[in-house]
């Protein structure tokens, strides 16, 4: 079995007109999580949803798990065993938070059992009965990734999910991220908050106009504090 889960090659996206990804080339493999880092407008975003099929026009090349994707419509994507968590988190505020942890189809087999995404989110089992309107940023966030966990995905495409959250929140999905490493679950976390993203990230790569523009890895950041800076200000 291939190490790689994740190969990106000359990526080219476009939204109409607009030319956003200008052949982005990344690799992920299996049981990493890697942080596409970056301003925003840099492209990240744009590279997950490409990852699905989800923008205009594409070419290129994205392997997952050994399959050439980029001809693929975003359900038989979805069905390698890809799930997306958007920064808009897109809870229905009309169902309760057990009806919208049900809702997705499973896309492949191993997805969590709701008693399992109950122990490792004890606040959605809390507010399972609570109206999507009525639950925290914090407990939002936690449903929308718990959904693609029930679903089957191996491939986490996590969009900002710790944006406008408590630091105890913030705590809380690291930990939840560490504990699905730990699982061998793939990750690809876009960030823009570094202190979140470092500590979790086998490798980074930061992202600037739609390309890669350089890769650190987990035991490089200390030294390349200057690139860090330089591109992200931190």
């Amino acid at each position: 079995m291939s190490t790689e889960y994740l190969r990106i090659s000359d990526l080219h996206a476009f939204y109409g007109e607009s030319h956003i990804l200008h052949g982005m080339d990344l690799v992920v493999n299996r049981g990493e999580c890697v942080s596409l880092l970056g301003r925003n407008g840099a492209g990240r975003t744009t590279t997950l949803r490409a990852i699905l099929g989800l923008t205009g026009r594409r070419s290129g090349s994205i392997m997952v798990n050994g399959r050439e994707t980029i001809a693929m419509s975003t359900h038989r994507i979805a069905q390698l065993g890809v799930g997306y968590c958007p920064e808009e988190r897109g809870i229905y505020a009309s169902l309760s938070c057990e009806e919208n942890l049900l809702m997705p189809p499973q896309v492949g087999s191993g997805g969590m059992h709701l008693d399992e995404l109950y122990r490792m989110f004890p606040n959605l089992y809390e507010r399972r009965h609570s109206q999507g309107t009525r639950l925290s940023g914090g407990e939002q966030q936690m449903l929308a990734m718990a959904r693609i966990l029930r679903s089957g995905a191996r491939l986490l495409l996590l969009d900002e999910i710790s944006e406008g959250l408590a630091p105890v929140i913030v705590q809380t999905l690291g930990q939840i991220i560490r504990a699905l490493k730990e699982q061998g679950y793939t990750i690809v976390l876009v960030e823009q908050n570094f202190r979140f993203a470092a500590p979790l990230a086998d490798r980074m790569y930061i992202v600037e106009h739609g390309q890669i523009a350089e890769e650190i890895a987990q035991g490089e950041i200390e030294t390349k504090k200057e690139l860090l800076q330089k591109y992200l200000g931190v």
